[in-house]
């Protein structure tokens, strides 16, 4: 398997993910689990917002971000629909890169103005590990309230998304 579709791999899996934590979400009580909601949606913000900084950094322009989080916290159907179109743009761009653009250095500024320098391949990287990490938050968040997180492992998505691959013994 190539660096190219290793990454088209793992974003599809961050899409899928994404898909499957946002409608488990969806039973959380905005009334009686209106905090655990809040922190949830912060979490999840705040990965929305990391990779719509790298959206910028990866196209070389500027971004309006002066922090990894927004002062206000979008509700969860807003967030979901904005999540599903940075996961779209993403799997379009990875999609449009051939080795050498993957593997290109691009110098870019951390909102807290440090600079910082990754290939296009490592920022994708970082894209997918960041957000798993995060997710894995929530899903902490869920198991506190007795509501079983989705199983956000790779294993799992490949297997739904390839079912013959249980076929092979």
């Amino acid at each position: 398997m190539s660096n190219a579709s290793l990454l088209t791999s793992l974003l599809q899996y961050k899409a899928w993910a994404n898909q499957e934590l946002f409608a488990e979400l969806q039973r959380l009580d905005p009334l009686t689990q209106q905090s655990e909601l809040h922190a949830a949606l912060r979490i999840l913000n705040h990965i929305y917002v990391v990779e719509r900084i790298f959206v910028a950094n990866l196209q070389g322009i500027n971004h309006s971000y002066c922090a990894t989080n927004t002062a206000e916290t979008p509700t969860l159907d807003a967030l979901q629909q904005a999540v599903q179109e940075t996961d779209r743009w993403y799997l379009d761009y990875a999609a449009r890169l051939n080795a050498e653009q993957l593997a290109e250095r691009l110098l870019f500024n951390f909102v807290d103005g440090d600079a910082g320098c990754m290939s296009r391949e490592e920022m994708l990287a970082h894209i997918v590990t960041h957000g798993g990490y995060h997710r894995g938050a929530v899903g902490q968040i869920m198991a506190q309230l007795q509501l079983a997180p989705p199983r956000d492992i790779y294993t799992r998505f490949l297997h739904a998304d390839q079912p013959q691959r249980r076929a092979v013994s």
